[in-house]
């Protein structure tokens, strides 16, 4: 006996919902959350694509989220029914922490847009924050001083009185002081 179309609406019953369906009308207004707030930028991505052959050792690429510097690469021939592969070596510029990552040559990968900036030091805070001097002669105060030797150095360097200048790499919505060196201005 075959089945008709009854048999199999019947028998397939249980799987409608306990409840019964209701059509609506959107409306204008309701148009897929066009009432919603969006936080809105000036456009500029955090990443762009690349693919993976085209890195370069001293580059920059995003490995598992993180903006990293390509520190060493090399790519394995291609299988006999696969692609060539890139082997990646990277270190995490604000942590310094390596990482690793193979992808297929073909594939992309993020870059990140990383922007680096160069500051004067205006003064060092009580609890750890650097006071520092825009090109725009405005003041950025919402950078932390580093823990590391770049943060014994900048402390040093200020407590001798010399005009302290710091280099801050900023990617991905990151900034981290990366960099100290004494201005060509002398000291004060």
């Amino acid at each position: 006996m075959v089945p008709t179309d009854v048999d199999l609406v019947e028998s397939q019953a249980f799987l409608s919902p306990p409840y019964p369906l209701i059509q609506t009308q959107m409306s204008s207004e309701d148009n897929l959350g066009a009432n919603e707030d969006f936080a809105v930028g000036a456009g500029a991505s955090l990443t762009y694509p690349l693919q993976c052959s085209a890195l370069r050792k001293g580059g920059f690429v995003v490995i598992r989220g993180f903006p990293c510097k390509v520190v060493d690469m090399s790519t394995s021939k291609t299988g006999k029914h696969g692609h060539a592969k890139v082997n990646l070596t990277a270190i995490d510029i604000f942590t310094g922490k390596k990482y690793e990552e193979i992808c297929p040559s073909t594939h992309n990968m993020d870059v990140p847009n990383v922007k680096r900036s160069d500051f004067s030091v205006l003064d060092i805070t009580d609890d750890g924050y650097l006071n520092l001097l825009t090109s725009d002669g405005n003041t950025k105060e919402d950078l932390k001083i580093p823990e590391d030797d770049i943060g014994q150095q900048i402390r040093s360097m200020f407590a001798e009185g010399k005009d302290v200048v710091v280099s801050v790499l900023s990617a991905m919505g990151i900034e981290g002081v990366v960099a100290v060196k004494e201005s060509a201005g002398g000291n004060k």
